[in-house]
């Protein structure tokens, strides 16, 4: 059918976690948009989601990391971590491993794509559901991209990523919607945990955007680590949203560092028609 929606958001623990102890006006701002963003995910009537979002070591680990994963499962339960810490009550979430394999099988005529009949959900998929799908009802699809063990995948081949998506997605009989799910700028697990860099990031917000595929593309590693922590890796997802968007241009809802919840808090779409 096709792509019906498109958007990203943050996904960080302390949005649910610590919610009490941040802001209350910059935390009940953000919850809004989230708000705002379940509404018109809700009004697209997708019939699956897509959810991009980034390894946290919660089914991989370093002797066994794909660069990039789908899940083709009957269902998922998460979140893998405490309920009491997250404030997330743990549930079970329905997949589509028909779509899934659909998917996976078209995906890989552009990209190489690793795929997992068993995945747990962690924070980095929790979050964004607790607000998004909160009767967990809607079909989900995770793709999982490594951003936590170097070497990792080029931002160029996430582009092709994101097109081999976007030409999948096109040919479903299925309206699937599509988000992605990171940072921006954060340290976590760190001394330098709560710091933002928000110059980095509205730089960075103001290229998604645009859909500036060459000023997204253009980052190194290194000059990520540096700017905005091994937490701007995840970077990759709203890449990926990007590229499966290409020529259409984005609209941010919502930016604003909050340090208690650890990254810079963003909600955006992109303008698809």
């Amino acid at each position: 059918m096709a792509l019906v929606f498109a958007g990203v958001c943050s996904h960080a623990p302390g949005i649910t976690g610590r919610a009490e102890r941040a802001d209350p006006a910059l935390r009940d701002a953000f919850y809004a948009q989230f708000d705002a963003m379940r509404a018109a995910l809700e009004e697209s009537r997708p019939d699956a989601l897509l959810l991009v979002a980034a390894e946290h070591f919660a089914n991989f680990f370093m002797d066994n990391m794909p660069s990039l994963a789908l899940g083709m499962a009957e269902s998922y339960e998460g979140p893998i971590e405490d309920e009491a810490w997250l404030k997330i009550n743990r549930v079970r979430i329905p997949g589509d491993p028909e779509l899934s394999k659909r998917l996976i099988e078209r995906v890989m005529s552009r990209s190489d794509v690793a795929y997992a009949q068993e995945w747990k959900f962690d924070h980095g998929v929790m979050v964004p559901l607790h607000f998004l799908t909160p009767r967990y009802d809607l079909p989900v699809i995770p793709a999982n991209i490594n951003c936590q063990g170097p070497p990792l995948i080029p931002l160029h081949r996430v582009w092709k990523f994101g097109r081999a998506l976007r030409e999948a997605i096109d040919e479903a009989p299925e309206r699937i919607a599509l988000i992605g799910t990171g940072g921006i700028s954060h340290w976590p697990a760190t001394p330098d945990s709560g710091m933002i860099n928000e110059a980095w990031d509205r730089e960075f917000l103001k290229r998604w955007c645009a859909n500036d595929r060459k000023a997204l593309c253009s980052y190194s590693d290194a000059e990520t680590y540096r700017d905005a922590g091994q937490g701007g890796f995840e970077i990759r997802t709203f890449l990926t949203v990007a590229a499966a968007c290409e020529g259409a241009t984005g609209r941010l809802w919502f930016y604003a560092p909050i340090p208690i919840f650890a990254v810079g808090c963003t909600i955006a779409t992109m303008e698809i028609s």
